[in-house]
């Protein structure tokens, strides 16, 4: 099969590994509503291209936090990849550069060790998920009685006294060891035990935005955590444009959630995002080929966004504006008049 498009690798995983599995990636938290959303927002919005403009070289490359990178596109923080494919996230880091993440434990040891290790591997940020005090409620892995599988080692916990039997689930192993208190405290307390940029990720509103930025961090990426914790929120491209006004330049604002085209990315990027990440796309190519799926799926992204870029006007990242779009908020203020 010929694969022309990011999201093909989805059908071909599903055949590939367990339902059980295969499940466990691709649903989200109860009714799926905000699951639905992060993809059908994008089709909402619409572009404004520009034309007769010299697009014969497009550059694509831009920098985070120091590092240059060759497009606008990274892999998300996401867990347990050795269940899509046995090389896991070893795999995942020859195809693409890893960024490393962490959550905040109750026992604030552990996050100073995962921190440490992060550091002496050249890590070059801290990605701090803020949304997850508890477990979405998953009922596909509810019905599906779903544990990980024996061969899956939490790998970066070993050794810190929060080793799993092989039948614990993702909810019971979580809700132990993670903590409901986390709080803005916390990020400033992180920044007290390393000097590397702190992300907080699960960002999707103006106010907390602002708090991030008042608690020293170094970005924010805006986050549903892939529809998988509260449902009925909004798709993240929606709730995008409202983090990076009240940003107001300070901080880089990232975003994850439904990216499947090198067009979503240009809608991310004239919705003033610094960057996407993806997570199930990553995860549906390494199930289906490997590391070589996972280096065709930033090959396909990386060509559709080029095309974009050249059919809207663009030679560079920084030529992607606001006028390049139009959303439903739009429509009534450029609506013709009758």
């Amino acid at each position: 099969m010929v694969i022309t498009n990011v999201s093909e690798y989805e059908a071909i995983a599903k055949q590939k590994v367990p339902k059980m599995i295969f499940d466990h990636y691709a649903s989200g938290a109860e009714d799926e509503w905000t699951l639905k959303e992060n993809r059908n927002a994008f089709s909402r919005i619409l572009f404004r291209p520009r034309i007769l403009i010299d697009v014969s070289k497009i550059d694509l490359t831009t920098t985070v936090f120091g590092s240059k990178i060759s497009m606008p596109i990274m892999v998300a923080p996401t867990g347990q990849h050795q269940m899509a494919h046995l090389e896991g996230e070893c795999a995942t880091a020859r195809a693409a550069s890893a960024a490393g993440t962490i959550m905040m434990f109750k026992d604030r040891n552990v996050a100073t060790q995962l921190v440490r290790r992060a550091e002496n591997a050249g890590f070059k940020a801290i990605v701090l998920t803020a949304d997850s005090a508890v477990f979405g409620r998953r009922e596909a892995n509810i019905k599906n009685r779903f544990t990980f599988p024996p061969y899956v080692r939490l790998k970066n916990y070993e050794g810190m006294g929060l080793d799993r039997n092989k039948d614990s689930s993702p909810a019971s192993v979580i809700n132990g060891i993670y903590d409901r208190s986390l709080n803005w405290k916390d990020v400033k307390w992180l920044q007290t035990i390393t000097s590397l940029p702190i992300i907080l990720k699960g960002v999707l509103t103006a106010e907390d935005t602002r708090l991030a930025i008042q608690a020293g961090a170094a970005g924010v990426i805006v986050s549903n955590h892939g529809a998988r914790q509260l449902d009925y929120v909004s798709a993240t491209i929606m709730a995008l444009e409202e983090v990076v006004q009240a940003a107001e330049g300070k901080i880089p604002v990232f975003m994850d959630g439904g990216v499947r085209r090198g067009t979503d990315v240009f809608k991310a990027l004239a919705l003033g995002a610094a960057g996407v990440f993806i997570g199930r796309p990553v995860v549906y190519a390494l199930a289906a080929d490997g590391e070589a799926g996972v280096r065709k799926v930033f090959e396909m992204l990386h060509d559709e966004l080029e095309i974009t870029m050249a059919l809207c006007g663009c030679r560079s990242l920084k030529d992607i504006t606001r006028d390049h779009v139009v959303t439903e908020w739009d429509r009534p203020r450029i609506a013709p008049r009758l």
